[in-house]
């Protein structure tokens, strides 16, 4: 069972709907009870880092959600999700993330032209930087749908994907049991399905 984290920021039901198309059980829920049960844990998110941050504070998940991620189980940042996985972000302020991956946030405007048009709305191919276990049934240059005006930075050690919007841009990442996605898997069609699908046979074990 995938537990996706309800905090009021996102579309889970569209993400639930993806993995129940391809067989895979999964519960949005906002009980702390019911995220520690799971065997798998996905975390989403659109809007602002700092008001999603807040919301999951108050909620009392965010606490959760990364001690379940330090105790060894997978952990999918999606969207605003995976850039909470970071240390901080800048957009809007600094504010702190839940500091599961060394990294921060910062805007794509600090390193695309000037040309390009912010946020950066579209299918792009996805370039490998490193394996990673959600490639399992994907290949390089393989399309994915996006929607973010800013990027994980400084992020290399955990780095697995990079996409070209007039510069790299953190595409994806991971390291021991934590995962993220900057493009939105539920929305990316065939691709989108084979990486949840890849995500939800990941089996737990303790991070580095």
């Amino acid at each position: 069972m995938i537990a996706i984290v309800d905090y009021g920021v996102g579309n889970l039901f569209s993400l639930r709907s993806s993995l129940a198309a391809i067989g895979v059980d999964a519960i949005v829920t906002g009980e702390k009870s019911e995220i520690k049960k799971a065997d798998r844990i996905i975390l989403p998110g659109v809007g602002a880092f700092s008001a999603a941050v807040r919301k999951l504070k108050e909620t009392g998940l965010f606490d959760c959600v990364k001690e379940e991620a330090i105790q060894g189980k997978p952990l999918l940042g999606i969207c605003l999700g995976m850039q909470m996985l970071f240390e901080k972000s800048f957009e809007g302020g600094e504010s702190e993330g839940l500091g599961l991956l060394k990294g921060e946030v910062r805007p794509i405007s600090d390193v695309i032209p000037k040309e390009y048009k912010v946020p950066h709305i579209g299918w792009n191919a996805l370039t490998f930087c490193k394996d990673s276990p959600l490639f399992r049934y994907i290949k390089e240059g393989d399309y994915v749908y996006f929607v973010h005006s800013y990027f994980a930075s400084h992020a290399e050690e955990s780095v697995t994907a990079t996409a070209f919007y007039g510069a790299p841009l953190t595409a994806s990442v991971g390291l021991g049991n934590i995962f993220g996605c900057q493009f939105h898997p539920e929305k990316s069609g065939e691709v989108g399905l084979r990486i949840l699908r890849a995500f939800a046979e990941i089996k737990g074990g303790r991070s580095e």
